[in-house]
């Protein structure tokens, strides 16, 4: 397939480029103006210009596309959700995603497959329940801000595309995402679970991450919202003592949530102290096999020095 991918430079953008590639797909990165093509994947892959501020989409260049890989967005941990902050997070999503599917929809012939990146977000703090595709969405700002970003990429069926939108939990890398920062106390000997430690964290691995992503390109069975975790959720708490065990430190200094939110504001809520215990039904229904399914293990892969896993 020829894919056009939006979000090439970020985490998953540099991991699913050379992937894809090495199936035998070409690609076409989705660029602003002002980018050049990253040295990661940049041998063989054209560039179609795309800047949704000023509305600019080169539309010749992205005719022929059998498919859109979307996974643009500002970072959700890039900082506290000021006002200004929070109108980042949108546009980079919602207003994008909609010039986007728009500009798509022009072409002669537009990508048959949409597979558009979404979060966990959307269930919002649900306590114990266990969710999954067909739950219903949560009421804060994250919550919505993934409930209207996915409306946006859902519009892509209006021009016939099987569109698909991933709902990644927490993706465990090695270089990028939340992993280096949630395990940087532990290496010195300072971490712990955070607030009680009973929220559920819901995870998948970055080469799980990747395999879902090809796995939703060529399966006709997957259509509308999939759960991008592991089977295998765990507790926060669990979480904190699977780190420390495979970075051979204590877990036993604890992170309150009135600091939590008294650094980062209302992030701390809806990333570090809310409850998702999230299951990948749909994936699993497909057949999708995954390659680290077991936290412990996948903590390892990632964490653990060469040689060591």
């Amino acid at each position: 397939m020829h894919i056009l991918v939006s979000g090439s430079t970020g985490l998953m953008g540099t991991s699913v480029i050379p992937a894809l590639k090495a199936q035998g797909h070409t690609i076409a990165r989705l660029l602003r103006p002002s980018s050049r093509l990253a040295p990661l994947g940049a041998a063989g892959d054209s560039a179609v210009e795309w800047d949704p501020a000023s509305g600019r989409f080169d539309s010749a260049a992205a005719e022929g596309a059998d498919a859109l890989v979307h996974l643009a967005g500002a970072s959700i941990a890039g900082g506290r959700w000021t006002r200004s902050r929070k109108t980042i997070l949108r546009t980079s999503r919602i207003d994008a995603t909609r010039h986007l599917v728009g500009a798509l929809a022009g072409l002669h012939r537009p990508p048959r497959v949409v597979v558009a990146a979404s979060a966990i977000g959307f269930y919002g703090n649900r306590g114990e329940e266990l969710l999954t595709e067909t739950s219903k969405p949560g009421d804060d700002f994250l919550a919505t801000l993934c409930h209207d970003w996915e409306a946006e990429s859902a519009r892509a069926t209006q021009f016939g595309a099987r569109t698909v939108m991933l709902r990644f939990g927490i993706i465990l890398a090695k270089h990028g995402g939340a992993l280096p920062r949630m395990a940087l106390p532990f290496r010195f000997g300072a971490g712990g679970p955070v607030g009680s430690g009973r929220q559920w964290m819901s995870w998948l691995s970055l080469d799980d991450a990747v395999g879902v992503v090809g796995f939703a390109l060529s399966n006709a069975a997957l259509a509308g919202p999939v759960n991008a975790v592991s089977a295998n959720p765990a507790r926060n708490a669990d979480f904190a003592r699977a780190i420390s065990k495979v970075l051979h430190r204590p877990a036993f200094i604890p992170a309150p949530a009135f600091a939590l939110r008294l650094v980062l504001g209302e992030l701390a809520d809806g990333l570090l102290l809310s409850s998702q215990r999230v299951v990948p039904t749909s994936l699993e229904r497909a057949g999708y096999e995954f390659r680290y399914a077991e936290l412990g293990g996948s903590l390892a892969h990632v964490l653990s020095p060469p040689g060591r896993t």
